[in-house]
């Protein structure tokens, strides 16, 4: 139910700011979306993992929360990311 090593790296490489990025909120939020759509898909066969379940709503809180900061910060560049993942808000 976890991402790759690679896929991460990936993801680090595609949304970093900098050179060495990794902690960026952009990075963080990639990676969590990434996660989620593993574990929604993981849902449609295991309809009554309820301990996964807690872990997806507490994941998706996390990453509410990091896109709540960077809009509070930069505007521009949290509509850009949203946009750039594909989220719906």
């Amino acid at each position: 139910m976890s991402i790759t090593p690679e896929l991460k790296e990936q993801l680090i490489k595609e949304y970093a700011t900098k050179e060495g990025d990794t902690g960026s909120p952009e990075v963080q939020v990639a990676i969590l979306t990434s996660r989620i759509t593993t574990l929604t898909e993981h849902f449609k066969t295991h309809k009554k993992d309820n301990h996964s379940r807690r872990g997806l709503l507490m994941m998706v809180a996390q990453r509410r929360k990091l896109l709540d900061y960077v809009k509070g910060k930069d505007e521009s560049r949290y509509q850009g990311l949203i946009k750039r993942l594909g989220i719906r808000r």
